[in-house]
């Protein structure tokens, strides 16, 4: 035994196994990844100087969110899910789920991180402030004991018991519907959802970040790193955001796909929502 070395043993939290039904569902999806770099340099410049002026940040995913619900708006197939085998619901309102991390004690241990969802409705029809706000409102959002997705509005001890309850269980009366129901789903988790590896600008180097995920459009932020890029006639150095989306090749193909993405870059690389 000298050999192991010092050890601890802890129980398996079960706050962590919707997370795990949701990376097991997320295999069975049909998505295709797209790995990007977006020139965000127009943006970063103006978030800088707004913290120089007001001494505030504003979130960066939260920027992103804005360009993602507007050029979602415009393209609404993109977030379409199957009802069945034979309809689509292709819904106006875009409805992004986020992840913000938080700690989780439990008891006789130290807390622990816990990546925990956050809707923003009708990310398309609001503003970046106000979609920033919302966020900081949710990362200092007080938690229920056993709580697993803030603003959830649902008693505390319905989400335990579900986090306890055998896989099969938690299958038949959630999963299966969300999988099957558009509207229940649409509710439940939003129709885009938006990760991020990490804050922008502590890693200068490259980083793509290849998501599992249950909704029809999927958003992996990766690092921001300096590069050469052509402006006009002139080479400079710009700043570029690697970003991998992943499309539900069940709803959409590649021709519609393209044309999303092409809004979206131009979009971000206008610094889209950042002057309203």
């Amino acid at each position: 035994m000298d050999d192991i070395g010092v050890y601890e043993e802890r129980r398996f939290p079960e706050f962590r196994h919707p997370t795990l039904d949701t990376l097991d569902l997320g295999q069975q999806k049909h998505h295709i990844p797209l790995l990007l770099e977006v020139d965000v340099t127009e943006a970063r410049a103006y978030m800088h100087e707004f913290k120089t002026q007001t001494g505030e940040s504003l979130s960066f995913t939260g920027w992103v969110m804005k360009c993602i619900g507007q050029a979602v708006s415009e393209h609404k197939y993109i977030q379409a899910m199957r009802k069945g085998r034979k309809r689509l619901i292709i819904f106006d309102d875009v409805d992004i789920s986020i992840v913000v991390e938080r700690s989780v004690g439990h008891s006789g241990h130290a807390s622990e991180t816990l990546p925990m969802p956050y809707i923003v409705r009708r990310a398309n029809e609001k503003t970046v402030n106000a979609i920033n706000d919302e966020i900081r409102a949710a990362q200092a959002e007080s938690l229920g004991a056993g709580e697993v997705q803030l603003g959830a509005r649902r008693k505390a001890y319905l989400t335990k018991a579900f986090t306890i309850m055998p896989r099969f269980m938690r299958n038949l009366l959630v999963w299966r519907r969300l999988t099957n129901d558009p509207l229940f789903a649409k509710k439940a988790m939003g129709t885009v959802v938006v990760t991020s590896v990490g804050s922008p600008g502590r890693y200068s180097g490259y980083g793509w970040a290849i998501p599992i995920g249950i909704h029809p459009l999927v958003f992996a932020l990766g690092s921001i790193a300096k590069k050469p890029g052509v402006v006009g006639e002139t080479v400079a150095i710009r700043e570029y955001l690697s970003m991998t989306v992943l499309f539900d090749h069940d709803v959409t193909d590649g021709a519609p796909v393209f044309r999303f993405i092409q809004r979206l870059n131009e979009l971000l690389e206008n610094g889209y929502g950042l002057d309203k």
